[in-house]
């Protein structure tokens, strides 16, 4: 299948999640990524290892599609390759400090003086503005900075999201501004410094609360599982296990009213809307944990599910890979590496027909090395000598 980013050359200098899953979801869509990183190996390749080889969990995620160069970046000989790469190349992704980029010879300024027209993707932790923007942070330094963390859990134990979802939230904003960037060089000829910031997205993440504050109306308090903004809206223990149920809207509530035989409730006035049912949630909580208490888990979800009210069953890791709701079946597929058992994945979230191409797994270290290279026009006497000083790893 040809992908609609056929031609497009993509040069990623990114690590951890961030910058890679942004490179990979362009490769997804058919560009040719060149993942270029130091001939040892980068810390991200080997987080969380699942493979023989030592690759890790995140870095099978984020790294798919790609190919991959071995290079001695720091090194005056590693450094001519980058700028004749670059010279070639439509996209350089990296997600460092702007101190960083700078040092890596990567900031937009020294990349437009290689090649006028390049398109900059940078992801950082808390941008180029401002006095923080040279420091470094992850996922849950942006959720804890933007309210989230003492937003989550109960009142005095504030809890961060187990997963990365500020990462990997900016990976898709920076690969649809990527995106509108390489539009704008189709039409335009002109380049682009697209950036994206985890506390920029996770800012964005929890505007609306933050409008609440800023403008007086309400001041939020940590409520465990339970919304406060709609009700019954909580996390609940069935006989047998837990789920997940979310009433929103008026004729939902009234049809869960309907269920549980408190049809009285819609005539009390602290149910009357969803930010009245919200403030008042405790009660409605209540209720639903009584009337669910003896109920197996799967037949409070069938009652729920065929009344259109939305529900789902808290399900363990061990569960989703054991074939609950047939998820493994339906979003993942079992993905081939060298000399390892094949390993499952989510491929991206977003589809186009006739528009993305088949998926291909994450390269070996220095795989690509000699082809790319060859491809960006170096000769078989340059590949060979720089094999030769350790300036590149081939596979």
């Amino acid at each position: 299948m040809t992908g609609i980013l056929e031609g497009i050359r993509v040069l990623d200098f990114g690590r951890w999640i961030a910058g890679p899953y942004c490179a990979h979801l362009l490769a997804s869509f058919g560009a040719d990524v060149i993942r270029i990183e130091r001939p040892r190996g980068e810390d991200d390749r080997f987080l969380m290892p699942v493979t023989d080889h030592g690759e890790g969990a995140q870095f099978l995620q984020c790294n798919g599609g790609k190919r991959c160069l071995a290079l001695a970046m720091t090194s005056p000989e590693g450094r001519e390759v980058m700028k004749k790469m670059i010279a070639q190349a439509d996209v350089v992704v990296a997600n460092y400090s702007p101190n960083a980029l700078k040092y890596f010879g990567l900031d937009y300024n020294t990349l437009k003086a290689i090649k006028p027209d390049i398109i900059l993707a940078t992801a950082s932790a808390y941008g180029t503005e401002g006095p923080m923007a040279e420091r470094i942070g992850f996922d849950g330094v942006g959720q804890a900075v933007s309210g989230a963390v003492w937003l989550t859990g109960e009142p005095g134990k504030p809890h961060r999201a187990a997963t990365a979802p500020i990462d990997f939230s900016t990976s898709l904003s920076l690969a649809y501004g990527t995106l509108a960037a390489i539009i704008r060089k189709m039409r335009s000829g002109e380049g682009t410094h697209v950036e994206a910031s985890l506390v920029g997205t996770s800012l964005n993440l929890t505007n609306q609360i933050l409008m609440e504050e800023g403008t007086g109306f309400r001041h939020r308090e940590p409520s465990g599982n339970r919304s406060p903004m709609s009700g019954p809206s909580d996390i609940f223990k069935a006989r047998d296990g837990w789920f997940i149920m979310q009433v929103i809207g008026q004729k939902v509530f009234q049809r869960w009213c309907k269920i549980v035989e408190r049809e009285d409730l819609l005539d009390d006035p602290r149910f009357a809307t969803d930010d009245t049912r919200g403030e008042n949630g405790e009660d409605l909580s209540a209720i639903m944990q009584k009337w669910c208490a003896d109920k197996s888990r799967d037949d409070c979800i069938e009652i729920l599910g065929n009344a259109s009210i939305g529900c789902g069953p808290v399900l363990s890791p061990a569960e989703v890979m054991g074939g609950a709701l047939d998820l493994r079946q339906t979003f993942m597929r079992d993905v081939a590496f060298p000399d390892s058992a094949p390993f499952p994945l989510v491929p991206p979230p977003a589809k186009l027909s006739g528009g993305s191409v088949d998926f291909a797994r994450p390269p070996l270290l220095g795989e690509h090395s000699e082809a790319v290279l060859a491809d960006y026009g170096f000769s078989t006497e340059e590949i060979a000598a720089m094999c030769e000083a350790g300036t590149v790893k081939a596979g």
